[in-house]
């Protein structure tokens, strides 16, 4: 997940991929300059959160929201 440390959409998908449980890498593009850059090229999105689960782009906090919504997170969480 490509983030920063003060962003509020940032925590509400950090709380919801802790209370799933899984192990995510977050980077900081404040923290990391030339992420940020990487993040756009990725994504096509300059907002964070941007969020991959393995090399699948999921969005931001708004698309992870709906993903756990629709149930269908989980599965992509496991791989199922």
């Amino acid at each position: 997940m490509y983030s920063t440390s003060w962003c509020p959409y940032c925590a509400q998908a950090r709380s919801l991929l802790e209370e799933k449980g899984v192990a995510f890498e977050e980077v900081d593009v404040e923290a990391a300059p030339p992420a940020r850059a990487e993040m756009i090229k990725k994504s096509g999105r300059d907002t964070v959160p941007q969020i991959f689960i393995g090399e699948t782009h999921v969005g931001g906090c708004d698309d992870l929201f709906a993903l756990e919504s629709a149930g269908r997170l989980d599965s992509m969480l496991t791989g199922a």
